[in-house]
C-alpha cells in the first residue's frame, strides 16, 4: 500500500465499477418500497461550490444508507438552467471577443446558450460522479428540456386553477441592463456619497400657521421621481403637521394637485419629517399608497429613462439626466430649500453591479394566505430539544409553534 492515498488512482476505478453494477438504478433493486430525493439542480454558471458538495454528501449518505436498507432508493440529477444568470455568463465570453448578443440576434444566442449548457452542464455532472454521488444517471434532466418544460407548464396551471398563483401589478427589483426582475437575494448594496434635497412644495391655500410659508418642505434622495408624486405623507402623531392633513400641494414642473396624507410608517425624524409619495418607484411608497387609495405614476421605464408620464421637458431622457434637468428647474423657480451632503446605501444588480429600479410590473405570485393559516399547527417532536437550546425555546405555552421531526431539525415557525 502507498503510504500516501492518492484518490485519482483509485477513485475513478472504483466509480465505474458502482456505475457498471447498475444498483444505482432502482428498477435492478427487488425491493417494493421506494425512496427517492431530487438533488436540488446546480445552476450551469460555472463549477460546483462546497455549498454543493455539502448537500449533495447528505442526500448521497440518505440514499445509500436506504438502499442498504432494502429500499429502491434513487437520487435524481440534474441541472439548473438558471436564466438571467446564465445569459449574463455567456454575454461575459461574447465580451472578451467583442460581441454583444444583440450582434448575434436571438436565435444565434440561443445556441450559445445551449452550448454553454454543453460545456459547463456535463462539467458540473462529472464533478458530481467525482464526489462519489450514487444518482440514477439515466434520470438526469435539465430544466429546460422539452419533457420537463411540458410538465412545469402542467403544474402551473393545476396551480392556477386551485388558486394558489396568480398574476398582479407590483413594484419590484428592475435592472434596467440585464432586463430582467431580482428578487431581495440578488441585490447587493454599495455606500454612495449623494445628496438629500429640500424641496418646496406650495400648498394649494395659504397657511397662516406655517409662519407665513405658503409650501410644505419634503426632504428626498431622488428628486427625479417627484415627477410620479401622488401624495405628501406625514407621522399622524407629528405635531408640525397636524393641521395640514388632509389639505392639497401643487405638485412642482407637473402643476398637478396631490393631498396630504397621515401615515405611521412616516419617519418624522427623517428630514422634514414630510415625504413625497411615489407609489411605482418605491417599495413602502407603494404600499401607503394602497393604504390611501393614491394613484400610481410610472416616470422611469424598464430601460431606466424617462417616461410620457414624467412630461413632455423629460420625457426619453435617462434618470441621471433627468435629476439634473429637474434640480435646474427647481433652482429656477426657487423651489430649493436646501441641499445637504448625505451617505446611503444603493441597490446594484449582483451581475453587472447596474442601479435597480424599483417599477411596477406584473408578475407571477403564490397566495400564501391559506399557508400562513396552518403555519401555527405545528407541534414540536420532541420537547425536549428546547430545554438544551436557548435559541430554539418557546415561550410558556407556544410550544405548538415550532415543529421538530426527527434528527434533522426543522423550524417552520417560532415565537422567541
Amino acid at each position: 500500500m502507498e503510504k500516501i492515498y492518492d484518490p485519482k488512482q483509485t477513485e475513478k476505478k472504483i466509480y465505474r465499477l458502482w456505475l457498471k453494477s447498475g444498483y444505482f438504478k432502482p428498477d435492478k433493486l427487488k425491493a417494493k418500497s421506494y425512496y427517492t430525493i431530487l438533488l436540488p439542480p446546480p445552476n450551469i454558471t460555472g463549477s460546483l461550490h462546497m455549498g454543493h458538495a455539502l448537500n449533495a454528501t447528505i442526500i448521497d449518505i440518505l440514499i445509500r444508507f436506504k438502499r442498504m436498507q432494502g429500499f429502491k432508493a434513487s437520487c435524481l440529477p440534474g441541472t439548473d438552467h438558471a436564466g438571467i444568470a446564465t445569459q449574463n455568463a455567456v454575454e461575459k465570453e461574447l465580451k472578451k471577443k467583442n460581441i454583444s448578443r444583440f450582434d448575434l440576434g436571438r436565435e444565434k444566442f440561443i445556441q450559445a446558450v445551449w452550448g454553454w449548457k454543453e460545456k459547463y452542464g456535463n462539467i458540473i455532472l462529472e464533478q458530481l460522479k467525482k464526489l462519489g454521488l450514487s444518482a440514477d444517471w439515466s434520470r438526469t434532466r435539465f430544466t429546460m428540456d422539452p419533457e420537463y418544460s411540458e410538465e412545469v407548464k402542467k403544474a402551473f396551471v393545476h396551480y392556477y386553477e386551485k388558486g394558489l398563483i396568480y398574476r398582479g401589478e407590483r413594484v419590484i427589483n428592475w435592472c434596467p441592463r440585464c432586463q430582467t426582475s431580482l428578487s431581495d437575494l440578488e441585490i447587493e448594496y454599495q455606500e454612495e456619497k449623494s445628496h438629500l434635497w429640500y424641496l418646496r412644495y406650495p400648498l394649494q391655500t395659504k397657511n397662516s400657521k406655517l409662519k407665513a410659508k405658503n409650501y410644505i418642505v419634503v426632504a428626498t434622495t431622488r428628486p427625479e421621481t417627484m415627477l410620479g408624486d401622488a401624495a405628501v405623507a406625514v407621522n399622524p402623531e407629528d405635531k408640525r403637521y397636524q393641521n395640514l392633513i388632509g389639505q392639497k400641494v401643487i405638485l412642482p414642473l407637473q402643476n398637478r394637485e396631490i393631498p396630504i396624507v397621515a401615515d405611521k410608517a412616516i419617519d418624522p425624524d427623517f428630514g422634514t419629517g414630510a415625504v413625497k409619495i411615489t407609489p411605482a418607484h418605491d417599495f413602502l411608497d407603494a404600499e401607503i399608497a394602497q393604504r390611501h387609495h393614491l394613484p400610481s405614476y410610472q416616470v422611469i421605464d424598464e430601460k431606466g429613462k424617462m417616461t410620457k408620464e414624467a412630461g413632455p421637458n423629460f420625457e426619453g431622457l435617462p434618470v441621471s439626466a433627468a435629476r439634473e434637468k429637474v434640480i435646474e428647474e427647481l433652482t429656477n423657480q426657487n423651489l430649493i430649500e436646501k441641499i445637504e451632503a448625505h451617505q446611503h446605501n444603493v441597490a446594484r444588480c449582483y451581475r453587472c453591479q447596474t442601479k435597480i429600479e424599483p417599477i411596477p410590473s406584473k408578475q407571477w405570485f403564490l397566495n400564501m394566505s391559506g399557508l400562513a393559516k396552518t403555519a401555527g399547527k405545528t407541534r414540536a417532536f420532541p420537547k425536549r430539544v428546547f430545554h438544551q437550546s436557548p435559541i430554539l425555546s418557546p415561550r410558556p405555552g407556544r410550544e405548538e409553534d415550532i415543529i421538530i421531526k426527527g434528527p434533522a431539525i426543522t423550524v417552520t415557525k417560532m415565537a422567541i
